[in-house]
């Protein structure tokens, strides 16, 4: 049976993307590559109880431009008013604004990573 192993985006800074997923999200470094078979940089971010890695990929001669809203991904929460209380404290815009009525029944909210990929928020048992 296949299995769902990463997901591969490009960054246009590495250290910070690394910072942001890590400090904010819970990820972990899994091991770091200063160069592959094709020039670039990665990282691979790992999150305790989930098998799948996130790889940050970074080239110095690609020019990054994440279309809005062209994909996300998601991470689950146990708390996530909580989740998102704390991010708020450390500068992280939650939206929509009114994230808090709009979705009140599903537990949901977003934030964006430093190029601009989406990332929601969801609140799980």
């Amino acid at each position: 049976m296949p299995v769902f192993m990463h997901t591969r985006i490009r960054v246009s800074d590495l250290d910070k993307s690394i910072a942001f997923y890590c400090d904010h999200l819970g990820f972990a470094v899994q091991g770091r590559n200063a160069k592959s078979p094709h020039g670039n940089q990665t990282c691979n971010l790992a999150m305790e109880g989930s098998e799948h890695i996130l790889e940050l990929t970074y080239s110095p001669d690609y020019e990054l431009a994440v279309p809005e809203d062209l994909m996300h991904f998601a991470v689950g929460v146990p708390d996530l008013a909580a989740f998102c209380e704390d991010l708020e404290k450390k500068g992280i815009e939650i939206w929509p604004d009114a994230w808090r009525e709009e979705f009140k029944d599903l537990l949901m909210a977003f934030i964006d990573d430093p190029d601009g990929y989406e990332i929601e928020l969801l609140q799980r048992p």
